[in-house]
């Protein structure tokens, strides 16, 4: 910042006056910065990844499958089900540990009905861990047999009734 000491009526005041040239030299000096780093920042990394391959599973392959998925079930009032089987709270751990010395995968897939307590679901998938349960999978889509809804037959339109 610069003064200005004057002569004459305002001789005894100081008015100050900005000095804005140190200030553009300062911003030209970063725009020639940043036009200088700018392309360098613009790298592209190649990755590659390994190709998915999905193989679609027919639903009678599904029902021929020697060992099908563990699927556990709270349903509401306090219900657990193993595979459609119910199971008591207390029995769940030691049932899941003899389903899982049969298989190789330790994969249980957990459902929870709508109107199931939360606390509930969280004591049974920590029963389910003590039973040996290495991944639990929540399913999003339920598993509950739902009752199938009968389409309507199509009526006939009325006759139009005259007077």
């Amino acid at each position: 910042m610069a003064m200005t000491v004057g002569a004459g009526a305002s001789a005894k005041t100081v008015t100050p006056a900005m000095n804005v040239t140190p200030l553009v030299d300062i911003v030209l000096v970063l725009l020639v910065i940043f036009m200088v780093i700018t392309p360098l920042l613009t790298k592209t990394f190649w990755i590659h990844t390994p190709k998915q391959e999905k193989e679609e599973v027919k639903k009678e392959e599904l029902l021929n499958d020697p060992n099908p998925p563990l699927v556990l079930r709270v349903g509401s009032g306090n219900t657990v089900q193993v595979n459609g089987v119910d199971v008591s709270f207390d029995e769940l751990p030691e049932r899941l540990r003899r389903m899982f010395a049969a298989r190789d995968d330790h994969i249980l897939f957990f459902d929870a009905a709508d109107d199931a307590e939360y606390g509930f679901a969280v004591r049974v998938m920590d029963q389910a861990r003590e039973g040996g349960a290495v991944t639990i999978a929540t399913l999003v889509e339920s598993t509950a047999a739902q009752p199938s809804v009968a389409t309507p037959s199509p009526v006939p339109p009325a006759a139009p009734v005259t007077p």
